[in-house]
């Protein structure tokens, strides 16, 4: 079936926020390691890029969750999923503008939301998917806090007796393993969010019968999010390294 021009134009604002997914979202994965001077920007950012494109490839199950989970898709059109678009790219734009860290996932389920209750009202919410959602926000800010704080100390007391020089050049290379696995881990995460939502664009608009993310839907979108890092979003980098606490490697 070929596609409609409105569903190209609405295929290209998910590109785009998935753009703005990897340009503003995934160099928090790497502030650290640029902050603490243990890579430089450019190397950094390959890192990251890299990482990220692998982490979109190793799965599907979030993409799930966002194209069928949230909002009930046989009641929605793509113009509330072009919506939902539009809203990440301005919202993203404009924080980096500010160097405001952000989150992509944020925007997209509250924008998927807000145009799809506009479009059919309160039915359109699937409640399963959002006791998903509702979990990962409550479970990732507790665990986040208390998993760092627990491992910090627990850092401190085992190498209370090391020389600072050892616990740098230590510290230098583990750091460099735990920003790979942050960005894959965004890739893994919020690249495959924007994969889901492309597919659902691409099932509204009658092109796949059912939902089921395509390889080449993969591929397009883990390459667009990789482009977008590796534009670097210097202005967040700055404010999740520098701005609101002091680092060093064994902190990151």
């Amino acid at each position: 079936m070929d596609l409609s021009l409105a569903a190209i134009v609405v295929l290209g604002l998910v590109l785009a926020a998935e753009f703005v997914n990897g340009w503003t979202d995934a160099p928090n994965a790497i502030a650290t390691v640029v902050s603490t001077r243990v890579l430089s920007p450019s190397r950094a950012l390959l890192l990251a890029t890299a990482f990220n494109i692998v982490g979109a490839f190793s799965g599907t199950a979030v993409a799930a969750t966002i194209g069928k989970g949230i909002v009930r898709p046989e009641i929605i059109n793509i113009y509330t999923v072009g919506a939902a678009m539009v809203a990440i790219v301005f919202w993203s734009t404009l924080a980096a503008r500010y160097g405001l860290p952000t989150s992509e996932s944020h925007a997209l389920i509250a924008g998927l939301t807000g145009a799809g209750l506009a479009t059919a009202g309160p039915e359109v919410l699937v409640w399963a998917g959002w006791k998903k959602v509702l979990l990962g926000l409550t479970f990732s800010t507790f665990l986040g806090f208390g998993g760092g704080l627990m491992l910090m100390g627990a850092i401190y007391n085992l190498f209370a007796k090391q020389p600072p020089s050892t616990i740098r050049r230590l510290f230098s290379k583990l750091q460099i393993l735990s920003a790979g696995f942050m960005a894959f881990s965004h890739g893994s995460n919020d690249g495959q969010k924007f994969i889901g939502a492309f597919t659902l664009v691409l099932m509204l608009s009658g092109v796949l019968p059912k939902f089921e993310v395509p390889f080449w839907v993969i591929l397009l979108c883990a390459g667009t999010m990789g482009v977008g890092t590796a534009f670097g979003g210097w202005k967040i980098m700055r404010t999740m390294g520098l701005r609101l606490t002091k680092l060093e490697p064994v902190h990151g």
